[in-house]
């Protein structure tokens, strides 16, 4: 029986790419959304509550 053809091999690649599929549309760009967000609202609070705004240290 050839491989291609065979019904389990047929499924595992259906599963395998609709998987690609939702990793690439939708939980790489959901992550990066959510980790450049932290990572401004982190940088927001040490600016708000430690290191003080930006600007000339005069």
């Amino acid at each position: 029986m050839d491989s291609i053809t065979d019904p389990t091999t047929k499924k595992t690649r259906s599963r395998e790419w609709k998987m690609f599929l939702f990793i690439t549309i939708f939980l790489f760009p959901i992550l990066s959304i959510i980790f450049v967000g932290g990572y401004g609202f982190t940088v927001w609070m040490l600016q708000l509550f430690v290191f003080g705004p930006p600007g000339h240290g005069g």
